[in-house]
């Protein structure tokens, strides 16, 4: 169904007259004028805080952006995507990762099928297993009890469980340790490999279709490697495989019992709740990834019912579309102020940018009036700080950024952990502050006058630049899974906004389908093909390399 213009509905027009004023505001007088703008404008739910103040919006942007999401049927949307109804345009596809957090007794019902009850099969197939591998009654082929598992997988079925698993590191068994392989450079599975014993490894393949080219190079990989070392009918016992595609694990040599099947309502980068998650219940136990689903499984229903103007992931898509839209932010910067948070920018990368990544609304109109998805990075604090905050405080672009932080450390280091609060909080406060002109020379006073003149403006910050702070008691599944529901909520409503379909990733295949090609070139199994002279000029190079 074809929507107006987003630019022609009367509360876009509202904000874009709104927006005339509001860009020339200053933050600060925001915080002189409104005592109470800290608690107005914050927000809890599901065991997040979420602190939005420090941006350049008041009372009247919330009305008139909440308008803007009803106006949309942004609502209407969630709605369906809840229901299990095929919002996935152009593969005709439920979108319901939703689903695979939901508790048993859930009913959710696509073409006539209880998908809950399927679920929950997989999950108790992934707890059987977990438990088993763990607990040392699942033995390598050796009698040796598994003490290294390499998950090999791409995009959402890696940087998923690498992501949870390094987060949730205080809560991982002692004897295993994890490791994932998903780039197709040699180096990447070399380096795994040399890290591990055959007699104690455990390979999970993680592809639904078993035929994802970069994965499978990897798994074939692996699977040599491992039978250098042991007979073939070993490798049942040291490769399990996340997939649908019976045939083909089985002529890789994976017994049928172990393969946890996933489906096509679930995309890759919504998939870490799914069998794509086996090596986080591996990792942690079966009862904290219960933990963690649980955690989503909260924010979905808080995301599901509470209004507009209370709801989070809705307040964190809204200022993200505004700071977007009517203020010119061309990225978002994600602020970690926690180590085992380390690989979360990354994770939101694909999450947000595969998604809203997109140039036509989902009645196939290309956009030419407004921007869609922000380009989203960044790093952990306090690494950042010491990296590229100067850009950002001083920069020509304003970049918006996301703080992330737990009140309470799982370490004994208390005065580190308030040296990080501290960190994290003075520069939310400092991007928004920034420094005058009349502070600089305040704290060069006694200097010789032309000296302060001098260096006044090389030490003025502008200040005014927005911010998100978003605060947990503790990092523990259940928060982890809450905080990553918040941003997959956040991008379905950008994306609602935008009118794009945030399910699909056309742009991620025209790459695979010409490296498909230089390959067989490379290879020498093909002969060149005419590319443009760019191409065939490296395609050259590296024949004559080898």
């Amino acid at each position: 169904m074809r929507q107006p213009s987003l630019t022609s509905i009367a509360s876009y027009q509202a904000l874009q007259a709104h927006a005339q004023d509001a860009t020339q505001w200053q933050m600060r007088d925001l915080f002189a004028q409104d005592p109470q703008r800290f608690e107005r404008l914050s927000a809890e739910a599901a065991g997040l805080f979420l602190d939005y103040s420090k941006n350049r919006l008041d009372g009247r942007t919330l009305a008139l952006l909440a308008s803007l999401a009803r106006e949309r049927g942004v609502e209407r949307l969630r709605d369906a995507m809840f229901a299990g109804d095929k919002i996935n345009l152009t593969e005709n596809r439920a979108v319901l990762h939703t689903a695979l957090r939901a508790p048993q007794d859930k009913q959710i019902t696509v073409d006539g099928q209880d998908i809950t009850a399927d679920v929950h099969a997989v999950l108790a197939r992934i707890r059987t297993f977990s438990d088993a591998v763990r607990n040392g009654q699942w033995l390598g082929h050796t009698g040796r009890e598994i003490t290294d598992i390499v998950n090999i997988g791409i995009g959402g079925s890696d940087l998923g469980p690498k992501m949870v698993c390094l987060a949730l590191r205080q809560f991982a068994h002692p004897r295993l340790t994890m490791h994932f392989v998903s780039n197709v450079d040699g180096h990447d599975m070399d380096a795994a490999l040399s890290r591990v014993n055959p007699e104690t490894t455990l390979f999970i393949i993680a592809s639904k279709t078993f035929t994802t080219a970069e994965t499978m190079m990897n798994a074939n990989t692996a699977r040599a490697w491992f039978l250098r070392h042991a007979p073939e009918q070993a490798l049942a016992k040291h490769f399990v495989a996340v997939s649908t595609n019976v045939e083909a694990i089985k002529k890789f040599g994976i017994d049928p019992d172990n393969m946890f099947p996933f489906w096509d309502w679930v995309g890759g980068r919504y998939s870490v709740w799914s069998a794509i998650g086996l090596p986080v219940a591996l990792c942690v136990g079966y009862g904290y990834f219960a933990d963690f689903l649980a955690g989503a499984h909260a924010m979905d229903e808080h995301f599901r019912t509470a209004p507009i103007e209370q709801n989070l992931p809705m307040i964190l898509a809204l200022v993200g579309f505004w700071n977007r839209e009517f203020l010119g932010c061309p990225s978002v910067s994600i602020a970690p102020y926690h180590q085992d948070l380390n690989r979360f920018p990354a994770y939101l990368q694909q999450l947000d940018m595969e998604s809203n990544g997109k140039r036509v609304t989902r009645a196939g109109d290309t956009i030419t009036d407004y921007a869609t998805g922000p380009v989203i990075w960044g790093d952990v604090g306090t690494n950042g700080q010491h990296a590229y905050f100067q850009l950002l405080h001083q920069g020509t672009d304003v970049t918006p950024m996301d703080f992330i932080a737990a009140l309470r450390p799982a370490h004994e280091f208390q005065n580190h952990h308030a040296a990080l609060l501290a960190n994290c909080f003075a520069q939310s406060e400092a991007f928004m502050k920034g420094k005058t002109t009349d502070e600089v020379r305040a704290d060069l006073a006694g200097q010789d006058a032309a000296e302060i003149e001098r260096l006044v403006p090389h030490k003025t910050f502008p200040g005014n630049r927005p911010s998100n702070t978003i605060l947990m008691e503790y990092l523990t599944p259940a928060t982890l899974g809450a905080l990553i529901a918040l941003y997959e909520h956040k991008v379905f409503v950008q994306g609602a906004i935008w009118d794009v379909n945030s399910y699909d990733q056309w742009g991620v295949e025209l790459g695979k389908v010409l490296a498909k090609k230089i390959e067989a070139e490379l290879n020498g199994a093909a002969q060149p093909a005419q590319h443009d002279g760019s191409t065939n000029g490296l395609i050259a190079r590296a024949k004559a390399a080898v």
